[in-house]
């Protein structure tokens, strides 16, 4: 739950992945974190929000979208029992204490996204029909220098 909690994600979903039924695996996490799963991931979620909220140039939807929440006034609601004042209200806060300034919203939701690993295939090539240990003609020439 805790890597895949802006994933949009269902008791089903994460019980079956346990190996469990959804009635069992609600019952099983509740005893060992004292919360329901619905509940432990709404909070992973806000505590998510507070973080970009206060570093993210984000619109409060965008914050709300990039936490997996789907539903703008579900999210102000979750965010506002938690925390005690609303999306805005907070980031306001934080903002006349002078916190840093914001990071731009488009660098902050592609860190928060998952990079693709880099390939390589059984013959021994880079995957792009360059044998390994050698360079593409193009890129002999570059000033960037290749382990």
């Amino acid at each position: 739950m805790d890597a895949h909690f802006t994933e949009p994600l269902t008791l089903a979903d994460v019980a079956q992945v346990a190996g469990y039924s959804p009635f069992h695996f609600a019952r099983e996490f509740s005893r060992a974190f004292g919360t329901s799963p619905i509940a432990y991931l709404a909070t992973r979620r806000v505590e998510r929000a507070k973080d970009l909220l206060r570093a993210a140039n984000l619109t409060v939807t965008e914050v709300c979208h990039a936490v997996g929440f789907t539903s703008l006034g579900t999210f102000s609601a979750r965010f506002t029992a938690m925390v005690g004042v609303t999306p805005t209200a907070y980031r306001t806060e934080h903002v006349r204490r002078g916190g840093p300034p914001p990071v731009p919203g488009c660098f902050a939701l592609a860190w928060g996204q998952p990079q693709p690993r880099p390939t390589t295939s059984p013959e021994g090539d880079d995957g792009a029909g360059t044998p390994a240990g050698t360079t593409a003609r193009s890129e002999k020439h570059s000033d960037t220098v290749r382990p």
